[in-house]
């Protein structure tokens, strides 16, 4: 087969990663195997998609006029000319809310041609006006419409218009034409969500899990980085996040940091602001080497996943993969990767559940082992890129059955 993935990013942070993770194992099958992407590393197998200049204009048109994925023709147009080259029998589409397409343009392209669509659900953007996340203010508005959005300017931020409603007619417009699509939801949460959703008409609705390059995330020996950071003999409770926000949780690790002074904390991630962090937090910079992620979960005592909302959760994951216990939210899809074997699930990010929690994990004695274990079970690479190829093999058999 012929295969194209469509994602804003190439190779690094959690989508840019499963693109190119997945590829690779696909590409190892014999199918020929391609990646669009606006930003991340150039490679041999990727097709770049618009320049920096048109994903600028893109993203003020959006605050601008409060529609989001309706400039960016000529770049779209380019990759539609690629698309006519390469002749994709599937195209896997992925984050495609970065300021880089027009998205009448695409979908339609889709729709005319037949081609099988494969939508993965990385978070809720696909089936909402514009909002990736909509748990932690309640809003159920994309069920039947969206409009007076709660999030108008704190997610891809409009600065004056609401045009959630117009916005998700046009997609349930362009995704109802496509003869054949598919929507593959990363957790048993998000996939319940599409099914009350514009998506609900799909030919297939499927949970596959993320996955974790379980070469890279092992249990480690976590001497060396201990000694490196100063934490020898220290008991460490860590965070990771792309970016340090609210959302991640980070005022209840400072909270926390404050209840549990003889903890050490450590948060990986991106803060836009300079925070004064208490003594016991260490921060460190976002890192793009997943081998040096990898060693942060081995050297941790407890990963702590205090987000609300996560679609899947590839941190929580990763963390078990390094045989870390975790430690996350009763909320959307966290609860669903966690085991009593592997850690404790929280009702909330409080100080005081949080504390509750970790007092539970230590009388628990979990086994890194059984992390380990737990993941390699669940969260295996190979398996969740076979799960893939059934869904493509499934379109394809579609379309000679509806020849028939």
């Amino acid at each position: 087969m012929n295969i194209l993935h469509i994602n804003a990013i190439n190779e690094v942070k959690s989508t840019g990663r499963m693109c190119k993770e997945l590829a690779s194992v696909h590409a190892s099958y014999g199918h020929h195997v391609r990646i669009a992407h606006a930003t991340g590393p150039v490679t041999e197998k990727s097709v770049v998609v618009g320049q920096a200049w048109e994903t600028k204009r893109h993203a003020l048109h959006a605050r601008v006029t409060g529609r989001q994925g309706y400039t960016s023709k000529r770049s779209t147009a380019d990759l539609i000319a690629f698309m006519d080259s390469f002749r994709p029998d599937v195209v896997h589409l992925h984050n495609l809310h970065a300021n880089y397409l027009h998205l009448q343009t695409l979908f339609e392209y889709l729709a005319k041609r037949d081609i099988a669509t494969v939508m993965t659900l990385h978070d809720c953007w696909l089936f909402t006006g514009k909002c990736t996340h909509y748990t932690a203010v309640g809003c159920e508005r994309w069920k039947d419409g969206c409009g007076q959005c709660p999030l108008l300017k704190k997610d891809i931020p409009s600065w004056f218009l609401d045009r959630t409603g117009e916005m998700l007619a046009d997609k349930r417009q362009w995704f109802d034409a496509i003869p054949r699509l598919a929507v593959v939801g990363v957790s048993d949460w998000i996939t319940m969500e599409a099914h009350f959703s514009i998506l609900q008409h799909a030919s297939i609705i499927r949970r596959i899990h993320n996955w974790v390059d379980l070469e890279t995330f092992t249990p480690k020996e976590p001497g060396p980085l201990r000694a490196r950071l100063g934490l020898t003999g220290q008991h460490i409770l860590l965070g990771v996040a792309s970016h340090w926000t609210e959302a991640k949780g980070l005022s209840a690790f400072m909270e926390l940091a404050k209840a549990r002074p003889s903890d050490q904390i450590v948060l990986v991630g991106q803060m836009q602001e300079q925070h004064d962090l208490p003594a016991n937090v260490l921060h460190i910079q976002e890192t793009h080497d997943p081998s040096e992620l990898a060693s942060y979960y081995a050297a941790a005592d407890v990963l702590l996943n205090l987000s609300e909302e996560e679609s899947f959760g590839n941190v929580t994951a990763e963390a078990l993969a390094c045989g870390t216990p975790v430690l996350v939210l009763d909320s959307t899809a966290s609860p669903e990767l966690v085991t009593e074997r592997t850690g404790v699930v929280v009702a909330t990010r409080s100080v005081n559940d949080v504390m509750d929690g970790l007092d539970r994990l230590h009388h628990a004695s979990i086994s890194r082992i059984a992390c380990a274990n737990e993941a390699r079970q669940r969260f295996d690479l190979f398996d969740r890129a076979q799960d893939y190829l059934h869904v493509y093999e499934e379109l394809q058999t579609e379309k000679v059955r509806n020849a028939l």
